[in-house]
């Protein structure tokens, strides 16, 4: 089945800016609160399962928080990989605490990570957002959902801003730790009312890209 980009976002006010003071003199900031919820309708009309996030919060420790490696993004990128000119933060530690994923996430010096500091510096009222690939069942996150990313995220103006998240004009097929994105309306139209020769010819290109993409 092909997986879609899911993006959800926290509420700000329930997050917590942490401060603290560096060797240097200057301020390190961190927020902190939970970053995914389970068991409730978020406000993008989605409910994911407590045993589907308490394992995917155990798999991102051991595969992105264990390794030093939990980079997150200011603001939604429309894919699902991580962009290193756009890495703001560093998720230091995240845990279920009944239906809550609360997390801590910790500023970093690089040029994005400038922009959201200088932002909290000015009472901007931040929030976080988690990003992963699944499919939907309705209303219902399915099993094949992945955690990949929790991103730092400007307060929508409307509360329906985010619910694009899943990008409808994109899929995505999973193999292993690889995600190659498939272009699945494209290679539908091109196949529409085509010959038999035309349309092995097709899908011989369709399976070449996504050969490529591994």
């Amino acid at each position: 089945m092909a997986l879609k980009l899911i993006r959800e976002y926290t509420e700000w006010q329930d997050l917590e800016v942490l401060t603290e003071d560096t060797t240097s003199g200057k301020k390190s900031y961190k927020i902190k609160g939970p970053f995914i919820q389970a068991e409730v309708k978020n406000r993008n009309g989605r409910v994911y399962g407590k045993q589907l996030l308490e394992r995917e919060v155990a798999n991102y420790n051991k595969d992105k928080i264990e390794k030093n490696n939990a980079m997150g993004e200011l603001d939604h990128p429309p894919t699902p990989s991580i962009n290193l000119d756009r890495v703001s933060h560093l998720v230091e530690s995240l845990s279920m605490e009944g239906n809550d994923g609360m997390g801590v996430a910790r500023i970093l010096p690089t040029p994005t990570g400038k922009i959201a500091e200088s932002l909290l510096e000015s009472g901007v009222q931040l929030g976080v957002s988690s990003r992963g690939v699944g499919s939907l069942d309705g209303d219902k996150v399915n099993k094949d959902y992945r955690l990949l990313a929790i991103d730092i995220v400007a307060d929508p103006s409307a509360p329906s801003a985010y619910v694009d998240g899943i990008l409808e004009n994109k899929e995505y097929i999973m193999e292993g730790n690889h995600i190659v994105e498939v272009a699945i309306e494209k290679m539908e139209e091109r196949i529409a009312n085509k010959g038999s020769e035309e349309l092995f010819e097709t899908l011989q290109e369709f399976f070449k890209q996504i050969k490529q993409g591994w």
